[in-house]
């Protein structure tokens, strides 16, 4: 006693659009932005650490 059929599908349907599969490759503006933003965070540390790291605390078992 099935309320919820499942259509049938054919092999087509099991695979993906052709979308371009290769990811794009890591080159020195991905590598700069990276570097900005560990700079960021290395510049945060440095001023108050303990505070940065009281933002992602959980408070009350939540």
């Amino acid at each position: 006693m099935s309320e919820f059929a499942q259509p049938s599908r054919s092999r087509q349907d099991d695979h993906a659009p052709d979308d371009d599969p290769t990811p794009a490759p890591a080159g020195p503006a991905r590598g700069q932005g990276l570097d900005s933003v560990l700079d960021m965070i290395d510049d945060v540390l440095a001023v108050d650490a303990q505070e940065f790291v009281r933002g992602f605390v959980q408070k009350g078992g939540q």
